[in-house]
């Protein structure tokens, strides 16, 4: 039997991310695409819900309750609670019952040993047989149709939730990665200090997600929230060059990535990127704008993924789908324990 022929259709590939947990199952595509969220009874510490259920919980959850998010920067920062979550999605991608099914988890390329180990560990124990992890960055790119395994440069920028990841890649392997913590989390929360401090206004972590898409409407944007000085509901009206400006920071940071991969590419590959042009996936490429930035900035080319929200999970799938093809592109891997 060969390596690719040994992955059962209960295999599955999750981009567990800081904002959205995706899973795709061999054979079926992508067929859960859920919030990082978990809810948790405080005194037990007890998972009680996960993904939307747990999301709606968020800021309407009695003081026993606790809905949080396990993961910070594209790392764990709560370990039980992911593990939770990862147990409650990988039961929900089985088809039948008998032994777990191998799982490929994506990480961020700027992880630690020790975070990979904990990511390695904490799915195997959630009920994987076994686990193998792929750096986000290879995932997008492979996700996004890009010719990884050619001997010519590609460059993909994987903007997420909570981290950044610059990668360019050539036959197979990523010869210059770079990430930054700091994504579409950093500007939901560049959008929330701006409107404090501008209209001493509190807003919700949703409603500067909503505020940040809004971007390029052409319109004023209406925001609703609580008066900080005297503690009743207000509204006040956000222009799109507020909405620039508040997110002017970490919009920069992220330049500063892509221009920091930049300084470590060989020259060799350099020409590649010109022609072949920048590639952006993951929820933050669909800020209004940040490609024509990024072209002004660098220089390059640049374009979005066709379905970018997509392109980690997608990716993760094709390894499945491809083992002995894509299998070296694994960063790690540990049997279930």
């Amino acid at each position: 039997m060969t390596k690719s022929s040994s992955f059962s259709t209960r295999d599955i590939g999750i981009d567990l991310g800081t904002a959205n947990t995706l899973v795709y199952a061999r054979g079926r595509g992508i067929i859960l695409n859920e919030p990082s969220v978990v809810a948790v009874e405080s005194r037990t510490g007890k998972v009680l819900a996960v993904g939307t259920e747990a999301k709606e919980a968020v800021g309407r959850t009695p003081g026993s309750i606790t809905a949080t998010r396990p993961l910070k920067g594209g790392v764990i920062t709560d370990f039980e609670a992911t593990e939770g979550m990862l147990r409650h999605f990988i039961r929900a991608a089985r088809v039948r019952r008998g032994r777990g099914p191998r799982v490929v988890v994506c990480v961020p390329s700027g992880v630690t040993g020790v975070e990979r180990r904990a990511v390695l560990q904490t799915a195997a124990r959630a009920g994987a047989r076994s686990v193998h992890l792929i750096e986000e960055p290879m995932a997008a790119a492979i996700g996004a149709g890009l010719p990884v395994h050619e001997a010519r440069g590609s460059m993909v920028v994987d903007i997420g939730g909570g981290s950044t990841e610059v990668a360019i890649i050539s036959l197979g392997g990523t010869v210059v990665t770079h990430s930054a913590r700091v994504a579409g989390d950093a500007l939901d929360a560049a959008i929330a200090a701006y409107i404090e401090q501008h209209f001493t206004m509190g807003v919700g972590e949703r409603t500067a997600e909503d505020v940040k898409m809004s971007l390029g409407s052409g319109v004023p944007t209406p925001v609703r929230g609580r008066d900080k000085e005297t503690g009743m509901p207000k509204t006040v009206e956000l222009t799109e060059a507020s909405i620039r400006e508040a997110t002017e920071k970490p919009v920069a940071a992220i330049v500063d990535a892509v221009r920091a991969a930049f300084d470590a590419c060989p020259p060799e590959l350099y020409g590649d990127i010109m022609e072949r042009g920048i590639v952006l996936t993951g929820g933050g490429a669909l800020l209004h704008g940040l490609d024509e930035r990024l072209g002004k900035e660098t220089g390059m080319p640049v374009y979005v993924a066709e379905e970018p929200l997509s392109c980690v999970a997608v990716g993760t799938g094709r390894c499945l789908e491809e083992f002995d093809k894509l299998e070296k592109v694994f960063s790690g891997t540990v049997q279930g324990v």
